[in-house]
């Protein structure tokens, strides 16, 4: 299949609705089509997966968590389209977008990410030689943090993890700013008017979603500005970025105290699981290196075992992954007390 065939394909967004009882959704090793058992039931996640060869192994072990995150809703989907529920398609145009975002976020969507990181600063900064989040506004107060002696180097580390963290929450901003752009172009071509309709509905959902996407941005350069002049206080409860905005989140709601204090509980487990898959993820990373290393040695022995060692750890890396962001999700819902509601990726 030629590549512009195939971003046809994974482009049409979420498949036409299967029955209860499909072969699609109940069996748990359907064939492709040689015969061979695929990794997912949905044909255009396949498709997607068996793309990521050219993935480093850890950006691999990311795509398939999210891949799978991905199916599991769109199975739950199709058994509540089936049950007549979401009948103003609402929960489909969600799906729709999240595989869009998957396809943009690993460079999948047939093209160049020419995106920018967001910034109010003058487009024409020179990177200089401690830049190192592509945004003046970030390496100005990294570069602030770094030389003020106010953290020890384990404080950096967690500091610099917040900073990447904030960057790559840039990145995802852009790349829904870049789906809605896409989908006004669309509605601007719409002729039916019922079509019309359907098409505001989730233009609006978008806006929305852009809207509470740049109030976390803003939120969290706020908490970068402020930890980098006057450091970590004593009231800094995580060291995960993640948990940090999970948390911070959290503080802002309509939560009780008590809820709060549960919470807060169930959150210093789950910056144990993060850190754990983090640390999973740099010995997958030297699995790899090694298992390169060996190939070029030739025993085939070696290799053998080197590869066996290094598919367990990525297939542990990938369930890791999934349980996490599975468990990120659910936290999310909790805390925004909007039931089973998607978060982006």
């Amino acid at each position: 299949m030629r590549p512009v065939c195939l971003l046809a394909v994974l482009c049409l967004g979420v498949g036409v609705m299967a029955g209860k009882y499909s072969r699609e959704v109940n069996e748990p090793n359907p064939s492709g089509s040689d015969g061979q058992p695929v990794e997912f039931r949905i044909a255009k996640l396949n498709q997607v997966w068996e793309k990521a060869k050219r993935l480093s192994p850890v950006r691999q072990a990311e795509l398939h968590s999210d891949i799978k995150i991905q199916e599991k809703d769109e199975l739950l989907w199709k058994k509540m389209k089936v049950e007549g529920l979401d009948e103003n398609g609402e929960k489909e145009a969600q799906l729709r977008r999240n595989f869009n975002v998957i396809l943009a976020k690993y460079g999948m969507d047939g093209k160049r990410d020419t995106r920018p990181l967001e910034s109010n600063s003058l487009k024409d900064h020179d990177s200089k030689e401690g830049d190192v989040f592509e945004d003046p506004r970030l390496d100005k107060l990294w570069n602030k943090a770094k030389n003020s002696g106010k953290f020890s180097d384990e404080e950096l580390q967690n500091l610099k993890r917040e900073f990447q963290h904030h960057k790559d929450k840039i990145h995802e901003y852009n790349i829904l700013m870049d789906t809605v752009s896409r989908t006004e172009e669309i509605h601007k071509n719409v002729i039916s008017p019922l079509e019309g309709d359907t098409k505001e509905h989730v233009l609006h959902q978008k806006h929305t979603e852009l809207k509470d996407k740049m109030r976390g941005l803003n939120q969290g350069l706020e908490r970068l500005r402020k930890i980098s002049h006057e450091g970590f206080g004593d009231d800094s409860e995580f060291r995960e970025p993640r948990v940090i905005e999970l948390w911070e989140s959290a503080k802002r709601s309509n939560l009780s105290r008590e809820e709060l204090d549960s919470l807060k509980e169930e959150l210093h487990h789950f910056e144990t699981k993060v850190e754990k898959h983090s640390h999973y993820q740099e010995q997958l990373e030297l699995s790899h290196q090694k298992l390169r290393h060996v190939e070029t040695l030739g025993d085939k022995e070696h290799i053998k075992r080197t590869q066996e060692k290094y598919d367990s750890l990525a297939e542990k890396t990938r369930d890791m992954g999934y349980k996490m962001k599975k468990h990120m999700q659910d936290l999310s819902n909790k805390i925004s007390r909007q039931g089973l509601q998607h978060n982006e990726l």
